[in-house]
């Protein structure tokens, strides 16, 4: 059970630098709860590299109903 709250842990940091560099790339020096612009591309990009709902929920700071919905949404459009 420790090893399972170790990598729990290791996600969670994983995910914390993940959001920074995002930011980063976006140059967005804003970290408040605001609507970012490109969120669902952002969301299905992520997706698509392997990350689950919750981590990419985690990493965009929106709800894990609405990145469910983007990435949905996001594949509808492709087709």
């Amino acid at each position: 059970m420790a090893d399972l709250d170790i990598l729990q842990e290791q996600s969670r940091k994983l995910n914390v630098i993940i959001a920074l560099l995002l930011h980063i790339l976006l140059k967005d020096d804003d970290f408040t709860q605001k609507k970012r612009k490109g969120t669902g591309e952002l969301a299905v990009y992520l997706k698509q590299h392997g990350l689950e709902y919750q981590d990419i929920a985690t990493i965009l700071g929106s709800p894990v109903a609405s990145v469910r919905e983007l990435v949905s949404r996001g594949s509808r459009k492709k087709r």
